[in-house]
């Protein structure tokens, strides 16, 4: 079997290694041009005869050894960096008359030893989510794959008492981008427990990872759900069903609980959310709520303790001396 195919027949990577059946070497494929590979070949034996094919056969059986090669999605630069290295290194040796024999052997252990020096992806953490950072390169195909996890998430169960707060957390158990991360709330009432989207209307306005609704009443319950996303790309969907214990107040009549509840307690689309404004005991206890507004907020603060502080000194020791 040949090594290189003609260039005219070879439109991509993928479609080589598909159609000429030779994955034995697809990181060579992978991260090498045909050009390069038909020059190292030339220089080593000449341009047509048989001693160029044993040459493709030689280059060919030194790779076996990558054919189910794995990498971390974002070290694959690092390993097309270190065949471009050996490209440029099999080129000299054969300009210096050496053997190919010797010299794909040694390249491929060489570049095997780069693959095992590269920092290996993370672990997939179950149970949900679009986990890029477990993003893997698969030589064998020149593809990468990320963990076959669904999207949405188990529903979580929330109780909280009629007239307190429920708080939800958008929070998921892998790390996820830094940046241009979005939150949305959706709601579907009606006391449902479902993941079913055609349930779920928007509820404006909350759009950060924390959400609060208080105090919770009969008609908050039902399915709370976040949607996170990343460049508006949807890596997961949390929903949180929410069960309201607690009887409505003594001797109150049923046509008195029926307008309380569509004058004061009926959940609004706009209020049934509010952001989540900690205080500074909540942003102690949480590590995860100091966001940069709230650190630059406590900065801000301790700040203007401190000038306050400096201020009252400087007025009393003034005070203390003018009177001596």
């Amino acid at each position: 079997m040949a090594l290189l195919a003609p260039e005219s027949a070879v439109p991509s990577t993928l479609v080589a290694l598909v159609v000429l059946r030779v994955p034995a070497w697809a990181c060579l494929l992978c991260f090498t041009s045909y050009k390069e590979r038909l020059r190292i070949c030339q220089i080593f034996s000449g341009v047509e005869g048989p001693e160029r094919e044993k040459c493709e056969k030689a280059f060919t059986a030194a790779f076996q050894g990558l054919l189910d090669t794995e990498i971390n999605y974002d070290e694959r630069n690092h390993l097309h960096d270190a065949f471009t290295q050996m490209t440029h290194s099999l080129q000299e040796m054969a300009t210096a008359r050496g053997s190919f024999e010797v010299a794909f052997p040694d390249a491929a252990q060489k570049i095997q030893e780069v693959v095992t020096q590269l920092k290996e992806a993370p672990a997939c953490i179950p149970p949900c989510g679009l986990q890029e950072v477990a993003r893997r390169f698969r030589c064998r195909g020149c593809y990468s794959t990320v963990c076959d996890l669904p999207l949405d998430c188990p529903v979580q169960d929330v109780t909280v008492t009629r007239g307190q707060q429920a708080m939800f957390s958008c929070t998921v158990n892998f790390q996820l981008p830094k940046e241009e991360i979005t939150y949305s709330w959706r709601f579907a009432g009606g006391g449902l427990r479902t993941q079913d989207p055609s349930y779920f209307r928007n509820i404006p306005r909350a759009e950060g990872y924390l959400a609060r609704i208080r105090p919770v009443q009969p008609t908050h319950r039902g399915t709370f759900s976040c949607v996170i996303k990343h460049d508006q790309r949807l890596l997961a969907r949390l929903y949180f069903f929410l069960n309201v214990t607690g009887s409505p107040p003594i001797k109150e009549t049923e046509l008195q609980s029926s307008f309380r509840e569509v004058l004061l307690w009926a959940p609004r689309e706009a209020e049934m959310i509010e952001p989540w404004r900690p205080s500074l005991g909540e942003l102690l206890a949480t590590p995860e709520a100091l966001t940069p507004s709230n650190q630059c907020l406590l900065a801000a603060t301790a700040a203007i303790a401190s000038a306050s502080l400096t201020l009252l000194a400087w007025m009393f020791f003034r005070w203390y001396f003018s009177g001596n």
